[in-house]
């Protein structure tokens, strides 16, 4: 016997073997039609006993196997069914011809025989015979299962009798001696009369009737007859039958402890019932015989577990048995069968190791030259039982020998596709899968090299099957999953290969089905390259959409009615992490940076990278890149616009690399830091671009508040200088720009300004909204800078000291003093001062401003979303004129008064400069001149002392006394209304005093809130003009007090005391010949309250003709002490008296 059953299992041991073959031409889905209906009967439950059945169905069984059916019972065929099919009452007899020649060949061991017939109509069918059943169709064959049961029947009666006729004690006849095939001529000439040959026929009698016992349902009696043959063949060394009365042994106990069976897949047992006489229900002795030759079975009645071996001596026993039959050459089917049900037995005991020891066994079993069918046959038996007993590698191993010798090359048609199909069931073993994602997960499983190696054999397998498509799938699964474990030289190998494979057939995303239905996921290569990070990148802040935020704050809804509410707070948790706190608007270009890295030892060049979205409507706009040989962390901005609003989720990648395209999914990807997916598309917004007249700025501006600037200009002034800047607005968005306000901020906090530094008007501009995409507008930004004014060096003497007065000088021309810098002079000024000023006259200061624009349109201006747009300026500042110092000098009038200012022209050039009412100044570069202003006193505002501002801060005071002196300087400036202009370069520009004015000076510019007012002959005087008069007349004289101050005021006495200056300093006082007063000479004004007058009404009498004047003096009382002596200046009066014959004249 050189074909072993590796399927056998040890409860095969009870069942009968029935053949089931065609004869003649049946097609095979017709026949294995007919072979499935025969099989179901495959377990029959005898009637009015405890006895089973078992039929064992083969479709092809070795006639050289038979020879061995007395050897061990469950080998011999007992059973033929033919099927045939014959459509002409002409072919029948030759048909019937094949179905005896087919009986033939198992003749000698047949119990009985039926032949199905297919197709045959008429005469012939319709004859009844017990062994031949005629059927119309395949279609039409209902009592074929009934013909079975009847055939099953006939055999149980055959086998029943051969046991009873061979477990009959028939003392006095010779025992038949049964042998296996190959002791036929050993036993040839062997002397049949001594008690060794008669115990080895004895024993091996034994071991047959045991067999049939068994297959007869009988199991104690096999057991009993089983333990006698192992007894009386040990006794004579007969080790080949010593091995199968063991082997019996075994499976009788393994039938009764394992009742499911040891196969790996249990048949699915069809039990059919079969009625016997009653008489056959009565009990009788052992081997008597009923009135149709067959005995009851007894054993029900006796201890079954008093002979039947424990799972342990079990495979002691087999391991003895297969002991036995490893001594003789010729029954290494034998060995080698009982290995495999050994194993099968261990299995379900859960003893792996023991199994393990067996099926090496097996491996060594020489079965002589066996074909190449039967060797793959035999590796995936190995394969099938390594598995069984869970040593997975080893499974994993036999298989690929299988694999191997389908495609040997003493093949001539080599089976690739069933090579490849056991290689895929290799893959358990050797921790391989064909879904990527398990290798993302933890360490590494299983040995690198075996993987790698099991992977080039899939590849090559399916490139000789003539399927491209799948050893693309295969070489960058390769790719994929063992990157790190491939070496250099490797990885390029790998790589030409995908790519010469991928020219004919490219790799996709597919999932690509095999033809058993086994599904391969696609293979995204996420490491060429291997993405590290990944980032959404907000828009540029002059792109970013912003909107006023919830009063309720960010992550409270508004529409919840709740102010807290642990439900939402812990959803708004768990989305934290994915959601961005900016938004992309619909339209415009959204990036996503990757840092990315090369492991390949060449240069990587990936193609088609772009995202992977969904939510919204997306255009992905793909990027090629190349990436050097094992490049560092490398940055990839991936680009897309959304043409949708919405939330967008950013899922991932797509690549083509090698030709293989890839979808690489963020979550799929191990150890990326990701900033977040998902983020809020706003309504497309309008999109506006400035440019100015003026250059760019070259230095890069700063703001402090986190202000982002879009452009920048700079721009070159002198102190005072106005500068008109054109910008240019263009729409070179699709959305129409329909909102638009512009605000302007000073960055410098340091440098103090005089005046407004930006401004503008709209009104041109608003009217020519909504603009429209592609439009432009024109915007004018004035910029004039107003520095500090102000030099702390004095250059030119003090008016105090040179002795000079203006009383004689035209109030119309400035009072000059050239004071012009030497060179010892200007160095020892400019060394006086500290190192941070010692530049003051020449030194350029910068100023930076942001000029912002707010603007808004289309649906995302419905949406309340706006942006906005920061224009840089830069503005150098060079000094043009300082105010070195600043004086005031009483006029003639108490209304007016001189403010005299030393004017330094720091600029190179020649300056003039020019105030209101007055002539132009010529300065030279460097040169300081003094100039006098004949300005009318100013009304300023004054705050009255109040207990509130007593109570008030010290900052509060402070920024209330500064705003104070801003508007007395800033209506000071507008008075003077101080101009330069350097006619070289055609250049002209303010100049303010705001810097260099103290309070003393303020002062003395301030109109005292008592107004005091004299009248002569109703004759205002208030100026160096004389009062003309009658000499011996009576002239009026009135003072008038207006009081505008906050206040009350009052009483106050004043007394009109006449003079006469001789003009050499020498005052006569005693007038009492010449001026004597109509009436009392002192008036007296009571309480005057705000904003009322009080007129006092006197008159004198000069009684001589001359030039007088009049000092009215203050009584010095209580009231005028609380107040300033400034509120009491009175105007001088100077009377002409003249004789009446000069006034006639005049």
């Amino acid at each position: 016997m050189s074909v072993p059953d590796y399927m056998q299992c040890a409860e095969d041991h009870q069942s009968l073997l029935v053949i089931v073959q065609p004869v003649g031409i049946v097609p095979d889905e017709q026949f294995f039609k007919i072979y499935k209906k025969i099989a179901a009967a495959n377990q029959v439950n005898l009637q009015d006993s405890q006895r089973v059945l078992y039929i064992r169905y083969r479709h092809h069984y070795p006639p050289e196997n038979n020879e061995w059916g007395d050897f061990q019972t469950h080998r011999k065929v007992v059973g033929l069914i033919a099927v045939t099919e014959c459509c002409n009452a002409k072919d029948w007899p030759q048909t019937s011809e094949k179905f005896h020649l087919r009986k033939e060949i198992y003749g000698s061991t047949l119990y009985d025989s039926r032949l199905f017939v297919f197709g045959l109509h008429g005469e012939i069918a319709e004859q009844p015979r017990t062994d031949v059943a005629f059927y119309p169709s395949y279609d039409e064959c209902e009592t074929i299962e009934k013909k079975v049961e009847d055939f099953i029947e006939s055999l149980f009666i055959v086998l029943e009798s051969k046991r009873l006729d061979r477990a009959t004690d028939k003392s006095g006849d010779k025992i038949q001696l049964l042998c296996v095939p190959f002791e036929k001529k050993d036993f040839v000439g062997l002397d049949t009369d001594s008690r060794h040959y008669k115990k080895r026929c004895q024993g091996r009698m034994r071991k047959h009737v045991g067999d049939l016992c068994l297959q007869a349902g009988m199991l104690q009696d096999a057991l009993v007859h089983y333990h006698m043959a192992v007894e009386l063949l040990r006794s004579v060394n007969d080790f080949l039958w010593l091995g199968a009365a063991l082997e019996g042994l075994c499976s009788s106990s393994v039938i009764y402890h394992y009742p499911n069976g040891t196969g790996s897949k249990p048949a699915v047992r069809r039990a059919c019932s079969m009625g016997l006489p009653s008489e056959a229900g009565r009990q009788h002795r052992h081997g008597a015989l009923t009135t149709n030759g067959i005995s009851a079975d007894t054993s029900a009645e006796i201890g079954r577990a008093k002979n039947c071996l424990s799972p342990e001596d079990i495979i002691d026993k087999y391991k003895e048995a297969i002991s036995y039959f490893g001594k003789y050459k010729n029954a290494g089917v034998i060995e080698l069968e009982a290995c495999v049900k050994a194993v099968r037995v261990l299995a379900i005991q859960k003893r792996s190791m023991e199994a393990s020891e067996f099926l090496q066994n097996a491996v060594y079993i020489n079965l002589g030259q066996l074909s190449e069918e039967e060797k793959i046959q035999r590796y995936s038996i190995l394969s099938e039982l390594y598995d069984l007993i869970g040593f997975h590698r080893k499974s994993a191993f036999f298989k690929r020998v299988a694999a191997m010798q389908c495609v040997t090359p003493s093949i001539v048609d080599p089976g690739w596709k069933a090579c490849y199909k056991l290689l895929l069931e290799t893959l358990h073993g050797y921790s391989l899968s064909l879904d990527p994602q398990d290798f993302s997960k933890g360490t590494h499983k299983g040995w690198p090299a075996v993987q790698m190696r099991l992977l080039h054999e899939l590849v090559y397998a399916s490139r000789r099957m003539g399927n491209p498509a799948l050893a693309v799938r295969h070489l960058s699964f390769l790719l994929q999953t063992m990157l790190d474990f491939l070496s250099d030289q490797e990885k390029k190998e790998v790589s030409q290969s995908l790519e010469n494979y991928t020219a004919k057939c490219p790799g996709t995303m597919e999932v690509v089905t095999l033809p058993d239905d086994v599904k391969l996921p696609p293979v995204p290569l996420t490491k060429l390259p291997i993405v590290r990070s990944a980032k959404l990148l907000n828009l540029p802040p002059n792109l970013r959409p912003l909107k006023i935020r919830n009063t309720l704050g960010p992550n409270i809804s508004s529409k919840s009615p709740f102010i807290y509410s642990p439900i939402i707070a812990h959803h708004r948790g768990e989305e934290k992490g994915k959601k961005i706190d900016f938004q992309w608007v619909q339209g415009d270009v959204c990036e996503v940076q990757l840092m990315v890295y090369n492991p390949m030892p060449f240069e990587l060049r990936v193609e088609n990278m772009g995202l992977l979205v969904s939510g919204v409507e997306f255009e992905s706009l793909p990027a090629a890149l190349s990436l050097p040989a094992e490049s560092g962390l490398y940055p990839v901005t991936l680009v897309g616009v959304p043409r949708t609003s919405g939330q967008i989720n950013v899922n991932g990648y797509q690549t083509s690399v090698f030709g293989v395209s890839s979808d690489c999914l963020l979550e799929n990807l191990s150890g990326v830091k990701v900033n977040g997916c998902t983020v809020e598309v706003v309504p497309a917004l309008p999109r506006l671009q400035i440019t100015t007249s003026l250059p760019r700025s070259a230095q890069t501006l700063v703001p402090l508040s986190g202000d982002e600037i879009f452009s920048s200009a700079s721009v070159q002034l002198f102190n005072g200088e106005l500068q008109q800047l054109t910008i240019k607005l263009e729409n070179i968005g699709t959305e129409p720009l329909e909102t638009l306000e512009i605000s302007a901020k000073n960055l410098n906090d340091k440098e103090k300004l005089n005046g407004d530094f930006l401004t503008w008007t709209l009104e041109e501009l608003l009217s020519q909204l909504p603009l429209e995409s592609g439009k432009v507008a024109y915007f004018t930004l004035n910029i004039q800078v107003k520095l500090d004014f102000s030099c702390q060096e004095s250059l030119l003497q003090d008016l105090n000291d040179d002795g000079i007065s203006l009383a004689g000088l035209p109030l119309s021309s400035p009072f000059r003093q050239n004071g012009k810098l030497g060179s010892e002079s200007k160095s020892a000024n400019f060394n006086s001062v500290d190192t941070n000023s010692k530049s003051e006259y020449n030194h350029v200061k910068t100023l930076e401003a942001i000029l912002n624009f707010k603007y808004s349109g289309g649906p995302g201006h419905s949406e309340g979303y706006h942006r906005n747009l920061s224009l840089g300026l830069h503005v150098d500042v060079e000094p043009s004129v300082f105010f070195t110092r600043v004086s005031t000098l009483p006029a003639t009038s108490t209304r007016k008064c001189h403010l005299l200012l030393d004017v330094f022209n720091s600029t190179e050039h020649e300056l003039t400069i020019s105030a209101k009412n007055n002539e132009d100044l010529i300065l030279h570069a460097g040169e300081c001149q003094r100039m006098a202003i004949q300005v009318n006193k100013f009304k300023f505002e004054t705050l009255p002392a109040s207990s509130k501002v007593g109570e008030m801060c010290a900052e509060n005071q402070r920024q209330i006394e500064e705003e104070r002196n801003h508007a007395q300087a800033t209506e000071i400036n507008s008075k003077l209304n101080i101009k330069w202009k350097i006619p070289s370069l055609k250049r002209e520009g303010e100049a303010s005093v705001e810097g260099v004015l103290n309070q003393l000076v303020r002062e003395h510019l301030q109109l005292a809130p008592l107004q005091w007012d004299v009248l002569v002959s109703g004759k205002p005087c208030d100026c160096d003009v004389a009062v003309e008069c009658q000499a011996g007349e009576p002239t009026s004289l009135e003072v008038k007090l207006t009081n505008q101050s906050k206040r009350t005021v009052g009483p106050f006495a004043l007394t009109v005391i006449p003079y006469q200056d001789y003009q050499n300093g020498v005052h006569n006082n005693d007038l009492g010949q010449a001026v004597t007063s109509i009436g009392s000479n002192t008036f007296y004004i009571d309480a005057v309250k705000s904003s009322e007058d009080f007129v006092c009404s006197g008159a004198l009498l000069f009684l001589y003709a001359g030039d007088y004047y009049l000092n009215i003096k203050f009584h010095d009382d209580n009231s005028s002490r609380e107040l300033p002596l400034s509120w009491f200046c009175l105007p001088s009066v100077h009377v002409r008296a003249m004789d009446p014959a000069q006034h006639t004249m005049f």
